[in-house]
């Protein structure tokens, strides 16, 4: 019998994936948000596609902010758009 293979939305561009194609942005307990790329940090997760261009669509239109339930500032934007960009771990 085959292992069920976990898919998830991604919120930028709303296609569906297996988790491990798909970066996790975490809000920990403590409420920093940042990229978990091994999906193994604690806290509330959303996903997203490694394509860039997905966060810019989930931020305008704050479908991370709705998935997290908390705002998440500009600066923090610029850090995830870093981070994905540069791929680190």
């Amino acid at each position: 019998m085959q292992k069920k293979i976990p898919v998830r939305q991604c919120t930028g561009c709303r296609a569906n994936f297996e988790k491990r194609q798909l970066i996790r942005v975490v809000r920990s307990p403590e409420g920093e948000i940042s990229l978990d790329f091994k999906g193994k940090k604690p806290g509330r997760g959303a996903y997203l596609c490694k394509n860039p261009d997905c966060l810019k669509k989930a931020r305008k239109s704050k479908a991370l902010e709705r998935a997290l339930e908390t705002a998440i500032p500009e600066e923090v934007y610029a850090e995830l758009e870093r981070q994905m960009e540069a791929g680190d771990e």
